[in-house]
């Protein structure tokens, strides 16, 4: 077997790995996530698992990595729409990585750490981009608020949320997201 060959079954093993990790992260949270369920998942042994990632804190920081978008930038108006627009596409695509960090922050603190030090979560980010009195308050409320859909959506699948056409939900919150992001 030619090195290529290796190096290509590798790298797809791992990528197997990572996205059973980050579907077992994002339905069950770091704490009742095991090196063995991964493995079972990604039907690998579970030595091979921890060869590749080390330990149990490294898979999951792999799996927590998300793509690196830019950073909302603009007036008011453009700021509230990029927002929305993110939303509408995490509503449409299930964010597996980003879940499987928001379910875990709850018990496991180095995955609320990530949360917080996340750029496309963390509302101090966003502050720059709202100017006025309290834009770092107003930013926070709404990365809490856009948090909080995509966490009823898919991880507490609440009935309706749940169902509903991302179009609409992004026209219902519109006018809250606008209303926060004017000076």
């Amino acid at each position: 077997m030619n090195e290529t060959t290796r190096d290509r079954r590798r790298a797809e093993t791992q990528e197997r790995i990572l996205t059973e990790a980050r579907r077992l992260f994002a339905e069950t949270g770091f704490d009742r996530t095991t090196i063995r369920a991964v493995a079972a998942a990604a039907q690998v042994d579970p030595g091979l698992v921890m060869h590749y990632f080390g330990s149990k804190q490294q898979l999951f920081a792999r799996a927590a990595e998300t793509e690196s978008r830019p950073l909302v930038d603009g007036t008011p108006e453009e700021v509230a729409e990029q927002l929305l627009e993110r939303l509408r596409q995490s509503l449409i695509e299930e964010p597996v990585a980003s879940l499987a960090v928001l379910r875990s922050m709850l018990t496991h603190p180095d995955a609320a750490d990530e949360v917080r030090g996340n750029p496309h979560v963390r509302g101090s980010n966003i502050s720059k981009a709202i100017h006025g009195a309290d834009g770092e308050l107003r930013a926070d409320v709404v990365s809490a608020v856009l948090i909080g859909v995509v966490l009823g959506r898919h991880l507490l699948k609440l009935d309706h949320l749940a169902d509903a056409d991302p179009d609409k939900i992004v026209e219902l919150l519109k006018p809250a997201v606008h209303s926060l992001t004017k000076e």
